[in-house]
Formats: C-alpha cells, structure tokens, sequence
C-alpha cells in the first residue's frame, strides 16, 4: 500500500447490555485512541469512528432479565457507555447508535444489493426451537457442550473458553437460555453468505499478502480457520429484535447482528459527514485510505474473514490493511466476567478515582494484553502510580517548574555554552519522536509508552547528575544552561504524552503556557526534532501544580474489598444443590424411630480425624453412637446438648466400636456441620414426628 492520505480507525462496537469494564478499555480502546491520536497529531486525515451495538441475543436476554424491552436496555446502556468514554477522554469523531436511522438505512440497503447480484444463498435448515417459548434459538439463546473443547457453557455462536465460532446446532447437549428447555429441531429459510466461495481469495489476502504485517496471534487464528475448511454462514436470524430482512419472505427475520454490526462502521462515518459537512466516501472508497480495526481476539474471525467477506460481495468498499486484536486481560488472577460482576467498570473507576483517568489508561496500557492474555491487579496499579507517574514524571516535571520559578521567576533561562552533556542530552530528546512513533506504527502501545516514560527518565538523571540546585551557588551561568535544557525536555513531554495521557499533557502544557507548534507537514509530532527551541528564553511558565497524586492503601483496599464481595455472592450463588432422593411412600417414612436425646459423655476416638465416640441418653436406654463430627466440635461443648437421634438404625462396628444410632446434621452457609435441636424443653425419649 501506498502512503495513506487518509485513516479510517474504527473500534468495536460495545454490545449495549452493560457498561465499559477494564477489558475493554485494554482490549480495544485505549489502543485505538493511542493510534488515532498520534495520527492527528502527525497531521494525518482521520476518522476515528464507533457506536452502541444494539442488536443481538444479549440484548434480549438482558431484557428479559429486567422485565423491560430491548428500547430500554440500549438506552440504558448506551448513556452509560458514551458519558463513560466521553469523561475518560476517548476522543471519537463519531460516537453512533446501530439503532438509528442512518444505520438501518445502511445496512439494508448492503443487504439489499448483495441480495439482488445473487451473493446470498437461500436455505431451509433445521434450527433448535423452544416449545414453550414458542420461538427459534439463535446464537446466545442457547448453551451446551462445546463440540471442540467440552466446555460445558458454551453459547450458541461461540465457547468462550477455546474462541471457537459454532453455529448452535453444534452444540452437545444443548438447552434454552430462555427456559432452560432442552430444545426440538425446526425447520426455518434463511440466507448465507457462501464464505466457501472466498476461500481462495482469502487465502492470498492474509495468508500471503499480510503474512509478516499482521499480529502473529490475528494470523494464527485465521489461517486456522482457513485450514479447517470455511462453509457458509447464516446473514439472517428469527428473531423480532433488530433490522427486519428488507426482501420478500423476510418477515419475522432480521439481520444477524454480526452482519449488522461492522457495517456500523460505515453508518457512523455517514452520520460524521453529515455533521460535519464532509464526503464520506473517501474514508471508505479510496484506495489511499488504511481501514484499521482495533479489536478483542474474540473478534477476530468477525474482521478478518466474515466482514472482508462482505466488502468483497459488495465490491465497492475498501479491505482492512491491519486489524491488531490484542488478546484478554484478566483480574486479580481470574477471568473478567459480566456476569459475576468481576469486573472494573469504568464509571465506577470515574467515581472513585476523580482525577485520575490518565492512571489508569497508564496502567492499561504498561499491562496491554497485546501478545498474550495479562492480569489487571490494584496493588501494580497502585505501584506503577506511585512509582511511575509520581516518581518519575510528576516528580521530573515538578522539580523543573519549582526551580524555574524559584531561580528566574518562572521565566526560560538563556543557555550559556552547551557542554557535551547538555548536547547529548537535545540529541536525545530530538530523536525519541521518532523512536516512540516506531512503536506506534507497529501497534507496540506498550513499547511506545514505556518510551515515552523513559524520556521522563532522562530528565530525571540530567536533573541529578547536573544538580542545578548546588550550582546556583557556584555558577549561575551552568544553571541557567542546565534549566533550559530540563525545560526543552518538559516541553518535548507535554507533546509526546499527548497519546498516552492526554488529560495530563493538557495540564502540563497549561502549566508550561504553550500550544503546540507544527512543522511544515503539519506535524504537531515530529516538530520537536526540528524545533531550535521548543520553549524560547525568556518564556513565562505558569503557576506550578502537580501532575499526580499517591493512590492510598485505603484506596485500593476498597476495590479489593469490592471483589471479596462479588466473590462471596459468587460462592453463595455457585453452591450445589443436591438434587431431591427418588419419592418414598408415608409407610417408609413411618419404619423410621426419630428420638430426642442428650449426649451425656464425648471423647475423640483415638487414630481417626473426624470420629468422636458418644454416650447419647434416649430415654429408653444409653447408647454409644460414633459420630464424624470431631472436626466440628471439640468433646467439651457438645456434652449436656440435646439431639435428634435416629434410634433404630442397624448397630455397625466403627474401628471396633459399636454404634448404634445416627445423630441428625446439616450444613450451614459456611459449610460447617451443625446439629438439628430439638427444643431444649423436649424430653428424651420423646418421638420426632410429622
């Protein structure tokens, strides 16, 4: 590909059946911006463009769930999600809505044209379906075995666990999400897109021709795909949520979400150009445009192979030249998980940490799961804060403004002669531009971060190594030298921090007094490396402020504190159910003798954990009865206490000692043994009866 006049950077779609959590941002997000940020700051034509998917099964389930329609859960959910990524600074130029006007028109009229050129194949297949319900169970409507993996929480369209897409009538053993029904076989016509028919082509587009460009984690997973064998793919679902199939025969039916949902893309870069009284065609059409899609790996399949797919049916669209999928991010050690409200969401994040967003976009972004899957822990959130982010560059950045004010009444020194240090330490500075950008190009965000950081380090160690704050005693001329060179530095950090952590680069550069300058390509980036000076002398820096703030222990015991309690519902919820004996007729119930007792004498039995050998009063005689209880209760406690016996229980030998009779237990929530009393007024020998 040429170089591109234009980009076209899109982020996946967030399903609106719930907020933003930590995954996403890592996953999609805080790349995404990253990129499209530098980008413009380069001077480049960008359309940085995503929305609110509101189609799909998860919607739907996510309104039964609530007693409400799916109008309601989208809304909902889409307030949450644009004021969420509004607040935390991720700058789309277009944030849309797959429920609005302009994608419906959209994406019905793709349909439409692939339709009539005969890109479709029709077919009546066999689909699972809920009797009670009364409705077809597409994608996520229904669970069951994996047929690859043997996960036995599989969805319909995909396991979770290996990555594998599936259609639902792969499933081993497979139920109703709706009513938990197993499901019948039914038959129903819809359409396909014959993805067979582009394996061949697909095999050229990225096996060879993105073969050494792509992530090697987005490679593998296509051509594995591609190996297995590719067959068509349903374009149309029976549902009555989403873009009605606009052809006849297409009632009762709508677009399958994932046919629906990238051309999201499009609809939205439509919406951009309206409001903004552009062409939008260009960012789609043209040959000199690169398309890159930031998503999850979950998403691979969707952008690299079904999507393509589609453009290519169409033929008038544009391919991606790069889609770079980062891979999961976990916390705390386990799996991110909606469901089990393990999670960091991020308006929860914005209440908690006010002030503090570029922190955690550093720390999403030092911990990106960008080759393979990393863990998301408070206490690295709270060190690299504090070690990082306060040590390193708020306290560079600090130390510069303090002593500029203090020495020159916060205006930029005159240099005197630059020793081999001072130029050594420009040339540097003018070369880490182009160092970071290397590393943005190749979508290594952690690596370019990590870089921008070290920038921050230099500062630091020419700052320590200097000393200006002894030699202000000694030589006002070196200090004077060595405080516009930290001041260069500080200027060059305000700009290239810009990607990363754009709320600070905002401060720093009030704090600073400046507005960037561009070069002669328009360039807001490589300006630093042909500037003479980026902050002239005799410049007034502003009023000092820091940067960044400790994150307390307090603090993040909260959150860890917020985790304990979802795991304890979690484990409370989980706890299995043993399942209800077989029947039993009045007469069996009646062969059993329940009588009240009182352990007169306890002691444990010698060489054995859980055995405690007890003297048991039944009224009617007094009995040993050996009980497992010895890890519940010591001997002590126990004696004097009143049970339930059941007292014709056969006599059996237990390590030589005859017992005879069983003493009623259960477990409690914690899973400790506790005895079921009778009342203390009970007399022994009185019968337990129904």
């Amino acid at each position: 590909m040429s170089t591109p006049k234009r980009y076209t950077i899109t982020a996946a779609l967030p399903y609106t059946n719930g907020p933003i959590h930590i995954g996403h941002l890592a996953g999609v997000y805080v790349p995404a911006d990253i990129y499209a940020r530098y980008q413009k700051m380069r001077g480049e034509d960008v359309l940085f463009v995503c929305g609110s998917d509101e189609h799909g099964v998860p919607i739907t389930l996510k309104a039964k769930k609530e007693g409400v329609s799916p109008q309601d859960v989208v809304d909902k959910y889409d307030g949450i999600i644009r004021k969420s990524f509004q607040d935390f600074g991720i700058e789309f130029d277009n944030y849309s809505r797959t429920s609005g006007k302009t994608h419906h028109e959209t994406a019905s009229a793709f349909f439409k044209k692939l339709y009539e050129e005969g890109k479709f194949i029709e077919e009546v297949t066999q689909q699972l379906y809920d009797e009670e319900a009364k409705q077809f169970l597409a994608d996520r409507f229904v669970v069951g075995t994996c047929p690859k993996c043997g996960f036995e929480e599989s969805y319909g369209d995909q396991c979770e666990k290996c990555g594998t897409s599936h259609n639902a009538t792969d499933l081993i053993n497979p139920k109703s999400a709706v009513t938990g029904n197993v499901p019948t076989l039914k038959e129903t016509r819809h359409w396909f897109l014959p993805l067979d028919q582009y394996e061949p082509w697909l095999k050229e587009w990225i096996l060879e021709e993105h073969k050494k460009d792509w992530k090697s984690n987005v490679y593998g997973q296509c051509k594995s795909w591609i190996d297995d064998g590719l067959r068509p793919r349903a374009v149309t679902r029976d549902l009555d949520w989403g873009i009605p199939v606009p052809v006849e025969g297409g009632d009762g039916k709508v677009l399958y979400v994932w046919f629906d949902a990238p051309i999201g893309y499009i609809s939205a870069s439509k919406e951009w150009a309206e409001r903004e009284n552009k062409d939008w065609e260009p960012y789609w059409k043209n040959d000199d445009t690169k398309l890159v899609h930031f998503i999850g790996k979950d998403n691979i399949v969707f952008h690299c192979i079904i999507f393509p797919s589609m453009l290519k049916a169409h033929g008038d669209y544009i391919l991606p030249d790069n889609v770079p999928a980062n891979e999961f991010l976990n916390l705390e050690g386990n799996k991110l998980s909606t469901s089990r409200n393990w999670a960091v969401w991020l308006h929860e994040y914005l209440e908690d940490f006010p002030g503090k967003e570029d922190v955690l976009r550093y720390v999403l972004t030092a911990n990106a799961p960008e080759t393979k899957d990393n863990d998301f822990t408070w206490k690295d959130f709270q060190q690299r804060n504090n070690s990082e982010l306060v040590g390193i560059f708020g306290n560079f950045i600090n130390r510069v403004a303090v002593l500029t004010h203090k020495y020159y009444d916060g205006e930029v020194p005159a240099s005197a002669e630059l020793r081999e240090i001072d130029k050594k330490t420009i040339e540097e500075l003018k070369a880490y531009p182009a160092v970071i950008a290397s590393s943005i190009e190749k979508y290594r965000f952690r690596e370019a971060q990590a870089e921008m950081m070290n920038l921050a380090r230099l500062g630091n160690k020419y700052l320590a190594d200097e000393e200006p704050w002894k030699t202000i005693k000694t030589d006002e001329e070196r200090t004077k030298t060595v405080m516009y060179v930290a001041l260069q530095i500080a200027a060059a950090l305000a700009t290239l921090s810009k990607p990363f952590l754009p709320f600070t680069a905002a401060k720093l550069s009030k704090m600073l007094n400046i507005t960037s300058g561009k070069d002669d390509n328009n360039s807001e980036w490589s300006a630093i490396a042909s500037a003479e000076a980026l902050l002239e002398p005799g410049h007034k820096i502003g009023k000092t402020e820091l940067l960044f703030s400790k994150v307390e222990d307090k603090e993040i015991q909260t959150q860890l504190d917020k985790l304990e309690a979802s795991k304890k519902v979690n484990a409370s919820a989980e706890e299995e159910v043993i399942p209800q004996k077989e029947l039993i007729e009045f007469d069996d119930f009646t062969k059993l003798d329940l009588r009240v007792g009182t352990i007169l004498e306890a002691k444990k039995m010698p060489k054995a954990k859980k055995l405690m050998v007890l003297t048991v009063d039944t009224g009617i005689d007094k009995r040993t009865i050996v009980s497992g209880i010895a890890e519940h209760f010591t001997a002590e406690e126990i004696v004097g206490k009143k049970v339930s016996v059941v007292a014709n229980l056969k006599p059996i030998k237990l390590r030589g000692t005859k017992s005879e009779g069983m003493i009623l237990m259960t477990e409690n929530a914690d899973g400790n043994l506790v005895f079921v009393n009778p009342d203390e007024e009970a007399v022994n020998s009185g019968k337990i009866i129904s």
